[in-house]
């Protein structure tokens, strides 16, 4: 399976992704064909290279904002050409800065979706999950395993309340589910990526309660006020 281009953390990335075939149905207006994130721990120079991004490309979309704990966060969508451009700028201005980044020329609708907010329930026989210790990992680890795999993207949680960590996860039959997970951990085994602990797990036939747990507020405050 190819890999998707990234670029290292802190430098220009290449001027020609590898872009994999567009992935099929519907994704939300903006982020497609294209997406890049860029991760910073600094608020004040993520916003100076968010800026710089801004300048460099028209690109459809970009959000930018900050996440626990401290770091600042340029999603950027669009053209993959413009994509790359702006992502280049914003390496550039950032350098020093830079924590981690992902793009993805041709992103499943399905992290399109879960980066949207959108949660699934899930019924099937095996639960896999993938945790990071950023964002960016997590948004190429999801990627990665819905793309090798049928298995579906029941949520994708990022930085804030989970100290800067993110996870994902995936529902489907058991075979499938472990090679979603064992995709998307090969796709954040990189040797550039920041250092902190990335984990993956299959729990099969995941008992009800503690599937409603996490298909509620996951937050454990919540779960033991009642209000997840």
């Amino acid at each position: 399976m190819a890999r998707e281009t990234r670029p290292r953390p802190g430098a220009d990335p290449p001027a020609a992704a590898r872009a994999t075939a567009a992935p099929a149905g519907p994704s939300a207006p903006g982020l497609e064909p294209a997406v890049a994130l860029l991760e910073l721990d600094s608020i004040a120079v993520g916003i100076e290279a968010g800026d710089a991004m801004a300048k460099r490309a028209p690109v459809d979309v970009l959000h930018a904002g900050t996440v626990h704990p401290g770091r600042f966060l340029v999603l950027v969508g669009g053209a993959v050409a413009d994509v790359e451009e702006a992502l280049a700028a914003g390496c550039e201005a950032g350098a020093g800065s830079v924590l981690d980044v992902v793009l993805l020329p041709a992103i499943d609708p399905a992290v399109v979706d879960a980066l949207r907010g959108r949660r699934l329930a899930g019924a099937a026989e095996a639960l896999g999950i993938i945790e990071t210790a950023t964002v960016a990992s997590i948004i190429d680890a999801a990627d990665a395993g819905v793309k090798s795999a049928n298995v579906r993207l029941m949520e994708l949680r990022i930085a804030d309340d989970l100290g800067g960590k993110a996870y994902v996860l995936f529902d489907g039959r058991v075979s499938d589910v472990e090679a979603a997970v064992e995709h998307g951990l090969r796709r954040v085994s990189d040797a550039d990526r920041p250092a902190g602990r990335v984990v993956g797990r299959v729990v099969s036939q995941l008992h009800g309660t503690m599937r409603a747990n996490l298909e509620g507020d996951a937050r454990f405050a919540a779960r033991v006020r009642g209000e997840g």
